[in-house]
């Protein structure tokens, strides 16, 4: 008798949110995007992944750990003023119908992911885009000098 393990039902929280967040993000720089892990944006609230394309659009993704994650936080919303486009990012064993049909969505694990579902655009405001894409830069190169830079400053 064969026994399979399902390795996300063993993974902890905190080690599914890095795997699909991992994952997410190499599919996004697969797909030509230059993605930032854990940007806090000017309303404070906390991308898990930004990136930005190379036509200049910004997307944000949202990894959800399971379940119970995507229950008890609701704050998605407050990220369409950051970008052109949003995306859930979940693991393979996530549930079916349970997330809604409006953002984009990945599924992602340590190695790559997909799109599974395409993020409707709304595009960001020219002032808005150019303030985000500077912010960003800045934020990159601060990471790349060693500085334990997260917060985008418009």
């Amino acid at each position: 008798m064969d026994v399979i393990i399902d390795i996300q039902a063993q993974a902890s929280r905190p080690e599914t949110t890095l795997t699909v967040t991992r994952g997410a993000a190499r599919l996004l720089v697969d797909l030509g995007y230059a993605p930032l892990a854990e940007v806090t944006l000017p309303n404070g609230r906390r991308a898990d992944l930004m990136a930005l394309g190379p036509k200049g659009d910004v997307l944000i993704v949202e990894v959800k750990s399971g379940l119970e994650d995507f229950r008890v936080d609701r704050k998605w919303g407050e990220y369409a003023p950051y970008c052109d486009a949003f995306y859930f990012a979940v693991a393979p064993s996530f549930p079916d119908g349970i997330l809604p049909d409006e953002p984009g969505l990945i599924v992602a694990d340590g190695f790559g992911g997909a799109v599974v579902r395409e993020a409707p655009l709304a595009p960001l405001a020219p002032a808005r885009r150019k303030a985000l894409t500077l912010a960003f830069a800045r934020l990159a190169a601060l990471r790349a000098a060693g500085v334990n830079a997260e917060r985008l400053s418009l």
